[in-house]
């Protein structure tokens, strides 16, 4: 199956790209979302996440989101110990997905897939760029929080800069250009690819 990895920087619209790819009939893994479940539901992550992070992660037995996020945001070691302990279980089942899929093409929506290098094992990869000041304003409309909070996060991850050295499509998300035709493009493109 051709795999086309979707990323960009906190706030940068990669979501709304990907929910463009999706009216296209292109099946989207989200990596946020499905992370969010296997911390909730798999039981030896979770041990995993508390051994590293302590019990207050997991008050009740439930993710507490919040809590986790304001121990690893702004600690690279902590959020590279979260990472090790969820990438390995997010990439299986990445794979098992892929492999219930039947499209010209899949999309793998993920914010660090050029800082873990996941993106190597795709066939191609897109990223969403936008100004930093636009991102900002989005992520503290999206999740109430300040600018500060927004920054620190930003900081946790690589620049446009650095993933757009390594892509091979960038969609540009800076209130200038329109997302749909940049999105109808590129599904062009692809469907070209995949068919190889």
């Amino acid at each position: 199956m051709y795999s086309v990895g979707l990323t960009g920087g906190i706030g940068s619209g990669k979501s709304t790209v990907a929910r463009v790819f999706g009216v296209l009939g292109i099946p989207v893994f989200n990596a946020d979302d499905e992370s969010k479940r296997l911390l909730g539901e798999n039981e030896s992550l979770k041990q995993a996440v508390i051994t590293a992070f302590g019990e207050s992660v997991y008050p009740n037995g439930d993710l507490d989101r919040a809590a986790l996020a304001s121990i690893v945001f702004g600690n690279p070691e902590a959020l590279a110990r979260l990472n090790a302990i969820a990438h390995p279980a997010l990439r299986k089942r990445f794979s098992q997905w892929v492999d219930q899929q039947r499209s010209p093409y899949v999309l793998l929506e993920a914010a660090l897939l050029v800082d873990t290098g996941w993106y190597k094992s795709l066939d191609q990869l897109i990223v969403v760029s936008a100004p930093e000041e636009e991102r900002t304003k989005r992520v503290m409309a999206r999740d109430g929080i300040s600018a500060e909070q927004v920054q620190l996060r930003m900081r946790n991850q690589i620049s446009d800069e650095q993933r757009s050295h390594v892509a091979n499509m960038v969609i540009e998300n800076n209130g200038k250009e329109m997302i749909i035709p940049q999105v109808l493009a590129l599904h062009e493109r692809l469907l070209a690819k995949a068919s190889e």
